[in-house]
């Protein structure tokens, strides 16, 4: 037996067949060609279907791991489409009478190598995505087809990385985890790994010749057993069968109510990026939509999706969830969110750039068809507003106009609206250093943990290099997330946290000191989060 340990992307225990997943190595040769446009033409059908091959994994992923895992896509077409990467494999073509095949493979390691030299970690990481669609394109080019799980058994899947693409393709019936030797612990594989339930460790140094051994995953102490002993697998076993005794228990907590053995209530909801995630939140649950990311609405389209449009949807999130609240977060693209129709410039450091509240502001016809559809909704249930990536008090001023004018013209219009809470997400240090201030001007607030965390440290989330840097619980986090509290409830709102950091149970208790009042996480997450708010006794302390 041999034990080799990684880091842990998604706990859980699996055992089954080792199935070695190498990218085929497609070996492109230079040859000379007579005709360059009929080499452009294969080209361009190249890049069709390329591009038909990522709008069919977009939707499965959309089925499978929601809207905001589904992006990255979208975000591979927009980079397939580039004026710059498309024009330099012409150019070569053209100019070289090479065939497109060389083209494609020479011009991807230009750009590879141009945006893994660059200082921004964000523009490096896009290395690996060039990296990928150049060898998109070579496969169509070549005929050849992408590596499947053939396996008639489930079988844990090593690798020494997987992109998006490979994760979401694989048969989850068949897959019982994967172990990579690349990969970051917020990179898009390991949330889509979370996502799917898959246990999955990375940074294992792998070896091709463990295929077809018998292999163990033990994600609570990110190892991999190789050829395991007995012991082992009994172990294992117990450990199993104790987790699935513990998803019983947690199924108990249905229907029984988020609240302190000192009777203290907390609202639990749910996060969701998109109108069928409703439904999840329901199986699950829970008591309400913490944040319901609209931004899939325009990532779905190739046009501003109109009002009637945006209607329907709000409407049926908000009757869905038949009463509850549902809050509704508005337009948060930017960053690794891109919309062509946008037609946004590229920024050096789009994380920190022309995002969210911003483009929203500067772009107010855009804001107030969001706005004018939003109270429209709010007619069909308990719907409430949240403003992203807000940093002054003049720009929540800005917005407080704007509503009124929309207030207005849909009074003019005869159109009924409903009174509707607002409030502000809190992700950036400055938001949180004036939160005294902020909440005189709005209705509730809700802590973005993921972007508080990494703004607040200085680190780029994407960063793999950066992953024993990230401290979500480092005590300045925590401090910020206090204040925001305490200076929420001395002017009478509410404060919720809606990142990641609010399905950390090693937290619950600690928040629950702060004061904080709302929890909001992925719906699978509920019912663990309500057991451990259920063992909270704050009168104790």
């Amino acid at each position: 037996m041999r034990t080799v340990q990684g880091k842990t992307v998604f706990d859980g225990v699996a055992v089954g067949r080792i199935l070695f997943f190498g990218k085929k190595q497609e070996t492109v040769k230079r040859e000379r060609i007579e005709n360059a446009e009929e080499e452009k033409k294969r080209l361009m059908e190249a890049l069709d279907v390329s591009l038909d091959q990522l709008t069919v994994l977009y939707e499965k992923a959309l089925k499978e791991v929601g809207e905001a895992n589904a992006a990255i896509f979208e975000i591979h077409q927009m980079m397939l489409q580039d004026g710059d990467y498309l024009d330099a494999i012409s150019n070569m073509i053209v100019s070289q009478k090479v065939n497109a095949e060389f083209a494609v493979a020479t011009t991807g390691d230009h750009f590879s190598q141009m945006f893994a030299s660059m200082e921004d970690e964000y523009m490096k990481a896009r290395a690996a995505d060039v990296k990928d669609i150049s060898e998109r394109l070579i496969r169509v080019l070549m005929g050849s087809a992408e590596q499947e799980v053939t396996s008639q058994d489930s079988v844990i899947i090593i690798a020494e990385d997987l992109a998006p693409s490979e994760t979401i393709q694989l048969d989850k019936s068949k897959v019982k985890a994967f172990v990579t030797r690349l990969g970051s612990m917020n990179s898009h594989t390991a949330i889509l790994a979370r996502t799917m339930n898959i246990p999955a460790l990375i940074g294992v140094e792998i070896d091709a010749d463990w295929d077809g051994l018998m292999g163990a995953v033990d994600g609570s102490s990110s190892s991999l057993f190789i050829e395991p002993e007995e012991e082992i697998l009994e172990r294992l076993d117990q450990k199993k069968k104790q987790q699935e005794e513990m998803k019983e228990m947690l199924f108990e907590l249905k229907g029984k109510e988020s609240v302190t053995k000192d009777g203290r209530k907390i609202n639990l909801y749910a996060n969701i990026g998109n109108i069928g995630d409703a439904g999840a939140a329901l199986m699950n649950d829970a008591e309400g939509i913490g944040l319901f990311r609209s931004e899939f609405l325009y990532l779905e389209q190739d046009h501003y999706p109109t009002e009637e449009e945006q209607l329907k949807a709000y409407k049926t999130v908000a009757e869905t969830m038949a009463g509850k609240k549902v809050i509704i977060r508005t337009l948060d693209i930017g960053a690794d969110k891109q919309v062509d129709y946008f037609e946004m410039e590229k920024e050096e450091n789009p994380a920190m750039g022309y995002r969210a509240i911003r483009i929203c502001l500067d772009r107010t016809e855009v804001f107030k068809t969001q706005l004018r559809a939003l109270f429209r909704a709010s007619v069909y249930g308990n719907i409430a507003i949240m403003y992203p990536m807000i940093i002054s008090l003049d720009e929540v001023r800005q917005i407080k106009i704007i509503v009124e004018e929309v207030k207005k013209e849909l009074l003019e219009a005869g159109i009924e609206f409903g009174e509707v809470e607002q409030g502000i997400m809190i992700e950036t240090p400055a938001a949180a250093m004036i939160s005294d201030l902020l909440a005189r001007e709005v209705d509730f607030f809700s802590i973005g943990t993921n972007d508080l965390t990494q703004y607040t440290l200085a680190i780029d989330r994407q960063n793999p290099k950066l992953d024993a840097f990230y401290d979500s619980h480092h005590e300045a986090v925590l401090r910020l997330i206090e204040m925001v509290v305490k200076n929420g409830h001395k002017e009478g709102i509410w404060t919720g946290i809606c990142g990641e950091l609010a399905a950390d149970t090693t937290l619950t208790e600690r928040f629950l000191e702060m004061g904080v009042d709302e929890l909001s996480v992925s719906p699978t997450f509920i019912l663990g989060v309500r057991k451990a708010i259920r063992n909270c006794d704050l009168s104790q302390i």
